[in-house]
Parts: structure tokens; C-alpha cells; sequence
């Protein structure tokens, strides 16, 4: 069962403490000689439970609060761009009417990038276990660390209760796509499946086992909250299971990220044949004597209980897990895109009386300042992106403003760009000329709909353009 098609979870996990505490868990992790002999005591403790490994030292990591993951997307890049046609030189008039500023020398020309049809994968094949991992299963299990917290997937996507679930070593993912939350992926709460079973009173050789399954059964009960100490550098009660942490225990739980990977105690410490134990929410931590709490693998014995098929499946056409499956290839090597050249010659003079008006090419992303038939400026601008158009047509300029703060919802997309400079409006709905301080991507459409100026032309264009100017717009 494949849940290719699932949404993306809005918050995905991050706990990079997380990784790192696991990878030096993994890294020093030796199974305990007298872990066997305990597991083997008549049923109460579950076998399989074999230790991830022990952490060196002890010390408190303050949990991170998980970060936002966000999916790749095919690529759309415009690269360091290329430089426009030299400036045209003009002769002006000394003249009250000329512009007060020199017009700015033109813009430069953008360079075309084709798009790069890339995407990670949805899906990858885990040969360590025989098993693959998917969509929204796939970017929790790698936002977490993938195998350094989880562990491997140990069987394939199933139901149960109705939900969809895969197994791990070290945990169970569930699918919740009703979350409120935006939280589709959920970490099963299997810490209670590791309860051993019941030891019957009166068995042959039992007596021991019962006094051990005794002892189990208190630390199971919770605490009257009435009665518990208060918290301290040593201890600590979670009110919402009833039960506390201490010591080595707590401070492993807290550096581990608390409730957020392991969940709360629901037990309080245990021993069992001279190991301590302590179960979680959603995993069980052990600790041998003079060393240091390790995590046992509970989805391995979650799975086993529930007597789960865990054959490998075949690989097919599914990539191998590598983290180089998910980095994107670097873009192709841009392609200069056509220079638009100069439009008039260069040593004329300009009529400082002649009419003043703009021109604008969308499909060039140009534009021309023309006073009578001179160009004073001409370079790359940007207009409106797909979905916001530019209108075309024949406008005039019927307001100026020298900043104004823009905002709104065109298309069920808001924006809010606070103090817009040199606005230059040619239409009663909104659009306008004006300067461009938030990109330098012209050449390329930009825009909600207005005309993206670069700074130094926006506010010599203010300065130099009268209100009832002609803006003439082409396709």
C-alpha cells in the first residue's frame, strides 16, 4: 500500500539534537552481556528487545522545537545576468522644461535559463531490511535522521484500526490526514506493548519470576500527585501520564527531545536482573550498572507481538536510500537572451518642449522613455508574472505619489509591500509605474500587474514624466 498521492505535512519535525545525540548512541553501542540472561527470565522480560547502545554522558540538550520542511520543487533560476547594449549619448537643450536629473544609463540585459525538470524521489528501497519508504512517511523519517532515530523500516505500509501504519525498528508511524494541525504523520504510542506477560502464581520455579512481575506491575501504577516531590535538577513529574523521570534517566529523555520523540514515562524505574528499565510512551530506555540509558528497539518487539509480516519485498525500479538522491543538480549554463539595440541614433538634440511618453514592450520586458521621437532611457523591467497580467493598451499617467505603502489580494494571493517608491499610476485600478527595491530580476515578470522599475530610473522617471504622459503598452 503506497501513499504516493498523501499531502505533504504543513509542520514535518527536525530535531537535529536528535541526530546527533542517536549517531553517538549507534556509534558507542555494545549489547550488554547480561542483557540476554535477563530477557530470558521465564516471559517477563519480552526477548528481542536488543539495545541500540549506550550514550556517553549525560548532560542536559535544551529540545529544539521542530522546524518546517519543505518540499523540493523543480528548479527556476535566473543566474548572475549579462550586461545590455552600451548607452546611447544625447545632446540636450539647456531649457527650464528639461529634466531635472540625467537619465540613467540602461538596464542590464537578463540571461534566459531553461527550466530543469528535477524532483526527488517519492519513494526509496532500503536494502538493509527489504523495505521501502514513501511520501509523507519518507520526509518525517528523513527529517528525524532517518535510521539514527527510527531505525529501518521493518515492514510495509498496513492497516490497522482502520489507519495506515508502517513499522520500524524503534517506533511505528501512523498516517493522520485529519489532523487539524497539519500533523499527518504521528509516532505510535507502542510503549505499553512492551508490558511483559502476566507470570501465573504456583508455577514450578516461578516464585522469583512473580516477586520480578510484582515489582513491574507498581512501576506501572501511577503517582498520587498529592504526594510526589517537587521537581528539581533530579527529578521530574509529568502531570499528564502520572509518572516522573529522574537522574540519568531524565536528563537522557530531556537531551532526546522529551515528549517529542520518546513521549512521557509511563512507568516509573524498574530492575530486572540488575538492569533498570523504564518505559515511554513510545519506546522503552534500559541502563546498565555504571553505564548509561540506551533506547531497546520497541517497533522491533511491537511487530513481533503483533506477529507482522516483515519478508522483504523486492526492490523493482525503486532507488537505493541515499541523501544524494535529494540534492538538486546544479543549473545549466546560461544562454545570453537577446539584446534589444538602441532605437535612435546617438548626437540628437532633444526638444525639451516635445511631447514625453513611455513605452513598454511585455514580451521584451522593456522599456523606452521617449521624449518626442528621442530615447532619453531604455532597459529590462519587469511587469506582470502569469495569473497578474499587465494590461496593454494606451494609458495615461493620472497620479503620482513619491512612496505609498501597497497591499491587497489579486487572484487569492495577498501582498504587502510597505513604502513603494516614485508611484506612478496609469490605470484606476492600481496600476502603476514605480521603483523596485525587494528584486533585481528584470528582464524576467515579476509583478502583481504593475511595472517594476530599478530605483535609479524609477526616480528619474518621477522627476521627468508629467501627470496625462502617454504610457503605451504592447504585448
Amino acid at each position: 500500500m503506497k501513499l504516493l498521492n498523501r499531502a505533504r505535512p504543513s509542520r514535518v519535525p527536525t530535531p537535529f539534537f536528535i541526530r546527533a545525540l542517536l549517531g553517538l548512541v549507534l556509534l558507542s553501542s555494545i549489547l550488554p552481556a547480561g542483557l540476554a540472561s535477563a530477557q530470558e527470565q521465564g516471559g517477563v522480560l519480552p526477548s528481542g528487545e536488543n539495545p541500540v547502545g549506550v550514550v556517553e554522558g549525560a548532560a542536559v540538550i535544551p529540545a529544539a522545537e521542530p522546524a518546517p520542511v519543505v518540499e523540493a520543487a523543480p528548479i527556476e533560476q535566473v543566474v548572475d545576468v549579462a550586461p545590455a547594449p552600451e548607452a546611447v549619448a544625447y545632446t540636450m537643450n539647456p531649457s527650464p522644461m528639461a529634466p531635472p536629473l540625467s537619465a540613467p544609463a540602461p538596464a542590464p540585459a537578463p540571461v534566459a535559463v531553461p527550466v530543469v525538470e528535477w524532483s526527488p524521489p517519492s519513494t526509496v528501497y532500503i536494502p538493509e531490511t527489504g523495505h521501502s519508504v514513501d511520501g509523507v512517511f519518507l520526509d518525517v523519517w528523513r527529517a528525524w535522521g532517518g535510521a539514527l532515530s527510527w531505525g529501518n523500516p521493518i515492514t510495509a505500509e498496513l492497516t490497522e484500526d482502520g489507519r495506515i501504519v508502517q513499522y520500524y525498528s524503534f517506533g511505528r508511524f501512523e498516517y493522520w490526514p485529519e489532523d487539524p494541525n497539519g500533523e499527518v504523520v504521528k509516532f505510535g504510542a507502542i510503549g505499553a506493548e512492551t508490558r511483559p506477560y502476566l507470570i501465573r502464581r504456583g508455577l514450578p520455579g516461578a516464585a522469583s519470576q512473580v516477586s520480578d512481575a510484582d515489582s513491574i506491575a507498581r512501576a506501572w501504577m501511577p503517582l498520587d500527585p498529592a504526594t510526589v516531590p517537587p521537581d528539581s535538577a533530579g527529578w521530574r513529574f509529568i502531570p499528564a501520564t502520572g509518572h516522573g523521570v529522574a537522574d540519568d534517566f531524565k536528563a537522557f529523555w530531556e537531551a532526546t527531545g522529551e515528549a517529542a520523540y520518546l513521549g512521557n514515562p509511563v512507568t516509573e524505574q524498574f530492575e530486572l536482573g540488575g538492569i533498570t528499565y523504564q518505559v515511554f510512551e513510545r519506546g522503552k530506555v534500559a541502563r546498565q550498572p555504571g553505564g548509561y540509558p540506551y533506547v531497546l528497539p520497541a517497533g522491533d518487539h511491537a511487530a513481533s507481538r503483533r506477529q507482522l509480516d516483515r519478508s522483504p519485498v523486492g526492490q523493482g525500479t525503486l532507488p537505493i536510500y541515499s541523501e544524494a538522491l535529494f540534492i538538486p543538480p546544479p543549473p545549466p549554463t546560461p544562454t545570453p537572451a537577446p539584446v534589444v539595440a538602441a532605437a535612435e541614433p546617438a548626437g540628437v538634440t532633444v526638444d525639451p518642449n516635445a511631447e514625453r511618453w513611455v513605452q513598454v514592450s511585455i514580451s521584451q520586458q522593456y522599456l523606452w522613455a521617449r521624449q518626442g521621437d528621442v530615447v532619453l532611457w531604455e532597459g529590462f523591467i519587469s511587469t506582470g508574472k502569469d495569473g497578474f497580467n499587465t494590461p496593454t493598451g494606451t494609458f495615461f499617467i493620472n497620479r503620482k505619489l513619491p512612496v505609498e505603502d501597497m497591499a491587497g489580494v489579486i487572484g487569492g494571493e495577498s501582498y504587502n509591500v510597505p513604502e513603494v517608491p516614485d508611484v506612478m499610476y496609469f490605470t484606476d485600478v492600481g496600476h502603476a509605474l514605480h521603483g523596485t527595491y525587494w528584486h533585481n530580476n528584470f528582464g524576467v515578470p515579476m509583478s502583481h500587474g504593475c511595472i517594476n522599475l530599478p530605483m535609479d530610473v524609477a526616480d528619474w522617471m518621477y522627476e521627468w514624466i508629467n501627470l496625462g504622459a502617454q504610457v503605451e503598452i504592447m504585448p
